[in-house]
């Protein structure tokens, strides 16, 4: 698959090179050098190669729903190739041409590693930006291996200093890869209203239940003892192994002066949010966390906004009291998951994680910037506490490079194949929208 993959970009990429350009030759002459590329040169999409129409002037904000329906071949370390459908959807509230523009993106996919994952994202402006409504609702069928916690030596470790039924012996996994199936519901919904230009305040509830959770590497027999960081960290925190839930309410705030939510040239995104998991909404065991992240997109040319830095850090910190294990941050579990590329998704996890990533973002194709490319760096930290595994104590640093082919000009829709190196590992990443 990956070969074909490999084989449908470069036609398309040499395809692009030799049909935007046919006949613009002595058009640019008469046109100043620094206007030159914008008039002559304006983003296309891959429809406007496949269907040959005539480019034509962004649309005027409307109510009307902007979508890109796929049948969908993916590939992910974690999951494998998944084939299903998605959309990816964009339109505008109200009636004001100020209201920004809203985004979301459905999914329901079927993977080689038997996985089921459906889910729906979205992010909605009100009109003229006065309230804005985050929602993230998924239900996943998953198959997932864990490593243990914190980004720290992956030698043999002890968890639980005692434990009645291994009389008294401590109990102890060894560094490795235990595979995991577990079921899942999320709900997520964040009401946001705007207390003044960029800057929104809101409040949220949120609801993730875990159940079927099955360590298939688990063997409490005392002759052929195999514990899981999984059942570990479960036994020593009070939470059932084979099922938990988290639900609770959250405090948010942001900043986002981003031009496109789905594709930004410039702006800022800040966010952070306190939530509070509470025993009388459903929660197994009270406890809070906070989450920050920062987003930020630089210019490198102002003929081609296309051409940008990208940065992104953001970090989740354990608070008070208990999270079960599944819903510890880890890698490829944040908002848009879409952190840790090089890593299974999964592969760190901790109390406390930060994540950093740059990217830089160029168009390739000379004139239509149909196809561009990225170059990126990451590097992710995670504690443990039971083991006195700090924060920033040890890191894990990620890179590669990816194209990106522009479906949807008018929203900036893009589909994205990436291929990330991390420390002995490496992955395949194919997926719609911006990573971020």
């Amino acid at each position: 698959m990956v070969q074909l993959v490999y084989r449908f970009i470069f036609l398309f990429m040499a395809f692009e090179f030799v049909v935007p350009c046919i006949g613009q030759g002595t058009a640019t002459k008469a046109i100043p050098d620094s206007l030159s590329t914008i008039a002559v040169c304006p983003q296309q999409d891959i429809f406007d190669i496949l269907t040959k129409e005539k480019l034509h002037a962004p649309e005027i904000p409307s109510r009307k729903v902007r979508a890109i329906i796929l049948p969908l071949i993916a590939y992910s370390p974690a999951t494998g190739v998944q084939l299903g459908a998605g959309a990816s959807l964009s339109w505008t509230m109200g009636r004001n041409q100020l209201t920004n523009l809203s985004a979301g993106s459905v999914q329901l996919l079927w993977t080689t590693e038997r996985q089921l994952i459906s889910y729906i994202r979205t992010n909605m402006f009100f009109n003229e930006n006065k309230w804005f409504l985050q929602t993230d609702w998924r239900w996943y069928l998953f198959r997932l291996p864990t490593f243990g916690l914190g980004t720290g030596p992956e030698d043999n470790i002890p968890v639980i200093p005692e434990d009645p039924d291994n009389h008294g012996n401590p109990m102890i996994y060894a560094g490795g890869k235990y595979p995991m199936r577990y079921n899942w519901i999320r709900i997520h919904n964040v009401l946001f209203l705007e207390v003044s230009n960029h800057f929104y305040a809101g409040m949220g509830y949120h609801l993730d239940h875990y159940y079927d959770i099955i360590d298939e590497k688990l063997n409490l027999d005392s002759t052929s003892l195999i514990i899981t960081p999984h059942y570990s960290y479960c036994t020593l925190h009070g939470f059932n192994p084979s099922t938990y839930t988290t639900s609770g309410i959250s405090l948010n705030f942001a900043f986002d002066s981003r031009d496109n939510i789905i594709n930004a040239y410039k702006g800022i995104y800040f966010t952070a949010s306190y939530l509070y998991n509470f025993t009388f909404l459903g929660s197994n065991a009270n406890g809070s966390r906070i989450w920050t992240e920062f987003r930020t997109y630089v210019g490198l040319s102002k003929s081609v906004p296309r051409h940008l830095l990208a940065f992104r850090v953001f970090g989740s910190f354990n608070v008070t009291g208990e999270l079960p294990y599944l819903n510890l941050m880890s890698n490829g579990f944040d908002p848009v998951n879409s952190s840790g590329r090089g890593y299974t998704q999964g592969r760190w996890r901790g109390e406390e994680f930060v994540y950093g990533e740059i990217e830089y973002r160029f168009p390739i194709s000379p004139c239509s910037k149909i196809v561009g490319g990225v170059l990126f760096t990451n590097v992710t930290t995670a504690s443990n506490r039971d083991m006195h595994v700090p924060l920033f104590g040890y890191f894990k640093p990620g890179c590669g490079f990816g194209l990106r082919i522009m479906v949807g000009k008018n929203d900036r829709t893009n589909i994205l194949i990436d291929f990330g190196l991390g420390q002995l590992s490496q992955g395949l990443y194919l997926q719609a929208q911006e990573v971020y």
